[in-house]
């Protein structure tokens, strides 16, 4: 793939669009256009036209790459290749609360790409008789800094494309998998088999992007072992802690402390920032005034919500723009998901704001599960301050979610059959 993009006349720096499945060859693609230090820019396939030719008109790229031109550019000539990517995929952040920006690194120095690829390693351990079990599609980026770095390190993969329980569940029965990275809802799924397979082999289930509930993890905890759980927290535009199960039996909702070579603080907004170091830094594509209002010095926020403890582990509140105001008193919809996904019956829960004339805005809850809406208020009465219960609660069969496992918040109005309040004149 990489001689082949040079043959194309590309070079360092340049970008190259991939809309293509989530197979080997699109993880060999990646990992050869990063080793020459071109770009991918990362477009889930599955992108409606006009969604993917804004994103495509916003990345500029020299190249853009659909299955059938890929399969060809694979039988390009050799290349020289460095033993490590010259640089970061670029992502879009998913968009859910505005437009989707571009994460960009640029071609990293020598040195501070060894260092970012030898920070991965160091902290997940990745070794030459792993074989990793890669659950999420090649446009999250998780996948590509598990899957890539297994092979970087001599390892293998194994790839299911899009997640499906029973083929997850063959994979790991047939070839014993070591590693993987799994969001909440493929956990959900798997746990629901009634044929659940040895989970024994795995050394490291890793997960992260959306919150986990507690029932959830001390499931994971007890199927896969207290040594191979781990949580960890980040972004798009990266990476903040590292929290093992034994930690969080300790301080149950941390999502730990920071990884290393990071520090964490809290602004008196409760915004998190993480202080990061020069091989970690980014910008937002082609847009100085967001870059500027994400950094401070040489830390970084991404709107997050939290708190610190005494020892330093990071407990999270949500999302600013999540932040749902009633009556003038703040709310913060993760606080209320967590307190309803420890009720019987309750499988997943998504709280959010809706326009009252009354309180401003009035907490709503969609809930997926074998319930009714007087159950679960009546639950959230025993367990909530009165400002913080849902005033109003939908049952329904499912919540629309990205396909990197994320409840699309900016779906659910739409999904719930509500109609936003207009704006006043």
């Amino acid at each position: 793939m990489a001689g082949a993009l040079l043959a194309r006349g590309m070079s360092g720096g340049d970008r190259v669009a991939l809309l293509t499945t989530s197979t080997g060859d699109m993880l060999s693609a990646i990992l050869g256009a990063l080793r020459v230090g071109i770009v991918p820019v990362l477009c889930h396939a599955d992108l409606l036209e006009h969604e993917r030719d804004a994103l495509l008109a916003d990345a500029d790229s020299q190249l853009v790459v659909d299955d059938a031109l890929l399969s060809r550019l694979l039988e390009g000539p050799s290349a020289d290749l460095a033993p490590f990517p010259l640089a970061r995929p670029m992502h879009y952040t998913s968009g859910t609360t505005g437009e989707p920006k571009g994460v960009w690194t640029g071609v990293l120095r020598e040195p501070d790409a060894a260092a970012l690829f030898d920070e991965e390693v160091e902290q997940w351990g990745f070794a030459a008789d792993d074989l990793h079990l890669v659950c999420s599609p090649f446009h999250h980026s998780v996948a590509i800094r598990f899957g890539g770095g297994t092979l970087l390190q001599g390892g293998s993969v194994v790839i299911l494309g899009r997640f499906d329980a029973a083929r997850a569940t063959e994979a790991i029965v047939e070839l014993s998998p070591t590693t993987t990275f799994m969001v909440p809802t493929h956990l959900q799924r798997l746990f629901a088999r009634a044929d659940l397979p040895d989970l024994s082999s795995f050394r490291l289930l890793a997960h992260a992007g959306a919150p986990c509930p507690d029932s959830l993890k001390l499931a994971a905890i007890d199927a896969f072992g207290v040594d191979a759980v781990w949580e960890f927290y980040g972004a798009t535009e990266g990476q903040f802690t590292a929290c093992s199960a034994a930690e969080w039996l300790e301080r149950p909702g941390t999502v730990g402390r920071a990884r290393r070579h990071r520090r964490l603080f809290v602004d008196d907004d409760s915004a998190i920032w993480c202080e990061v170091p020069r091989h970690a830094r980014w910008t937002y594509w082609r847009d100085p005034d967001k870059t500027a209002g994400a950094w401070r010095g040489d830390a970084f926020t991404v709107g997050d919500l939290g708190r610190l403890d005494s020892d330093g582990y990071l407990f999270l509140d949500g999302r600013r723009d999540d932040l749902i105001i009633t009556g003038g008193v703040n709310v913060y919809p993760a606080e209320i998901e967590r307190a309803l996904c420890g009720m019987p019956g309750v499988d997943q829960v998504a709280v959010f704001g809706f326009d009252d004339e009354r309180w401003g805005q009035r907490v709503c809850a969609a809930v997926v599960g074998e319930t009714d809406a007087a159950t679960v208020l009546a639950f959230a009465r025993g367990r909530l301050a009165s400002y913080k219960c849902p005033k109003e609660v939908f049952v329904v069969e499912d919540l629309p979610h990205t396909s990197t496992g994320k409840v699309q918040r900016g779906r659910l109005l739409e999904h719930l059959g509500l109609s936003p309040r207009p704006p006043r004149n």
